[in-house]
């Protein structure tokens, strides 16, 4: 038995599942937004599962495609899919598995979310092998982060409403963003394996900038989200206290460079909760 629970840490520890925590607040907000209120326990339970799956499928692909760079890199050598724990085969098998999960949660969701859930699988494994040859990889992660609220609107109303696009848009400059910062832990090592990330060509002052700059993207978009779905006072307040953690997040990255997962991993997820709780406040006293 013991042997089995060492063997789900390891797994949990290669993809940390609880940061599924930066998808799942913005795929209940399209669902509520879309339903008007409470969309169902069925679908919450397949939210949560399609989230977690493909999350599971990315970062999987991710770490199995990384292994070369993960076991030269200092800061990642400790990984299971580099020191031994888990081994190439254990790996590809959690990714299909997570992958059938995907496609049958989207099966039993609706028709376009099944029709959709292959390309969807594409996008996000792509995002793997776009910095050996793109800087753009920031943005196809943000991208991969930012279907999320599209697959929620898909699940509840089986279309996309032009808020849901907007919302996503948000997403995608809000994640793409917050992994610039990231990304400037590596700077050296991205450049000495000529890795295309933003900070290893540009350097951190234009990072610095770029992220900023995708940042104000990020608020602005989910202000006009809010004001096509419209929305009230609440989702008016979540777009503010947004805008003002994200002002924190770079004001703690500036300061000092070790304070960067302290603000990719604690802010940003408080973020998407605030959001999420504000949007439900928003529906209770509309």
């Amino acid at each position: 038995m013991q042997k089995y629970i060492n063997k789900i840490k390891d797994f949990n520890e290669l993809v940390l599942f609880e940061h599924s925590i930066f998808s799942l607040p913005f795929i209940f907000i399209a669902m509520i937004v879309a339903a008007d209120g409470w969309f169902g326990f069925w679908l919450l339970l397949l939210g949560v599962l399609a989230a977690v799956s493909a999350r599971n499928f990315a970062m999987g692909v991710n770490r199995y495609a990384d292994r070369d760079i993960d076991a030269s890199n200092p800061r990642t050598q400790s990984r299971p899919n580099v020191d031994g724990r888990l081994d190439a085969s254990s790996i590809l098998l959690f990714i299909g598995v997570n992958a059938l999960i995907f496609i049958a949660v989207a099966y039993m969701v609706n028709s376009l979310a099944f029709s959709l859930s292959l390309p969807i699988l594409l996008v996000l494994g792509g995002y793997s092998y776009f910095k050996r040859f793109s800087s753009l990889a920031h943005i196809v992660l943000g991208v991969s982060l930012g279907l999320a609220p599209l697959a929620g609107v898909i699940a509840v109303s089986e279309s996309i409403p032009p808020w849901s696009v907007i919302l996503s848009l948000g997403v995608i400059f809000w994640v793409a963003g917050f992994d610039l910062l990231y990304s400037l832990q590596d700077i050296a090592f991205d450049q000495e394996k000529k890795l295309y990330s933003i900070p290893s060509i540009y350097g951190a002052e234009a990072t610095l900038f770029i992220s900023a700059l995708f940042h104000m993207l990020t608020v602005i978009f989910w202000a006009l989200f809010v004001w096509i779905a419209g929305l009230g006072f609440f989702a008016y307040v979540a777009v503010v206290l947004s805008a003002v953690m994200l002002a924190y997040e770079h004001h703690l990255v500036r300061k000092d460079f070790s304070k960067i997962d302290r603000a990719f991993f604690t802010v940003n997820g408080y973020l998407g909760i605030a959001f999420l709780c504000l949007i439900i406040l928003d529906k209770v006293f509309a």
